[in-house]
């Protein structure tokens, strides 16, 4: 069992998150679709682990994005390097987060291990998944920059998506491995206990943090496009 004040710490966490996540969703209903349609899905994703740094990061560069400020001020919007970059990071991250949390879910109800233990089989589905949904978010984005090739298109997401999801797989793996060995008993800590999920929260943004050097490379370099 996790500690009481780690729940506790856990459950004011994700009641910050999801109506940050769910704040994002109803300004993009109610009228500011994201010129890149994919980062309609990853800007509330980015909050279910950011919180209300994500809510505020959307209502300071998110939403220029948006075609309907886009129309207002006749184009792509002015926005500094590094949001750029950021904006690039979480793109990537949300499609790590989603195919982490469904990783999750089967590693736990399935009752998986790998060497007598969750964690293992944790961080191969978890890795495997993210790969996936990080592929397939990295594939739209870049169709719809103007990839005409769909094969050229999935070629160019497997060679961006593989860096920058693999660091960001980096930071939150060292931070299981962390947690879960020295602290914590993933065999008993489960995702049913939201202390569970305050300890993915804080990986998650771990691997934003080392996911970033990594973007940050790829768009000096030309591999990748700011977004």
């Amino acid at each position: 069992m996790a500690p009481g004040w780690l729940t506790a710490v856990a459950w004011v966490w994700l009641g910050l998150s999801f109506p940050s996540a769910g704040v994002i969703v109803v300004d993009i209903v109610r009228g500011y679709r994201q010129h890149m349609r994919v980062m309609e899905w990853v800007w509330p994703i980015t909050a279910l682990y950011l919180g209300p740094f994500a809510l505020w990061a959307y209502w300071d560069f998110g939403r220029s994005y948006s075609t309907k400020r886009m129309e207002e001020r006749g184009g792509m919007p002015e926005v500094a390097h590094w949001k750029r970059v950021a904006v690039s990071t979480s793109h990537c991250g949300s499609g790590c987060t989603l195919g982490d949390i469904v990783a999750e879910w089967i590693v736990f109800a399935a009752a998986l291990a790998i060497a007598g233990t969750a964690l293992y089989a944790s961080f191969v589905l978890d890795y495997a998944f993210a790969l996936a949904f990080g592929l397939v978010f990295q594939f739209f984005a870049i169709r719809q920059m103007g990839e005409r090739s769909p094969v050229q298109g999935a070629v160019r997401a497997l060679k961006t998506d593989v860096i920058s999801l693999t660091a960001f797989e980096v930071g939150l793996f060292a931070w299981m491995a962390i947690m879960f060995f020295l602290f914590l008993d993933r065999d008993h800590v489960t995702p049913s206990d939201a202390s569970y999920w305050l300890v993915m929260q804080i990986g998650m943004i771990l691997g934003f943090a080392t996911s970033y050097p990594a973007n940050a490379w790829m768009i000096r370099r030309g591999l990748k496009d700011a977004m």
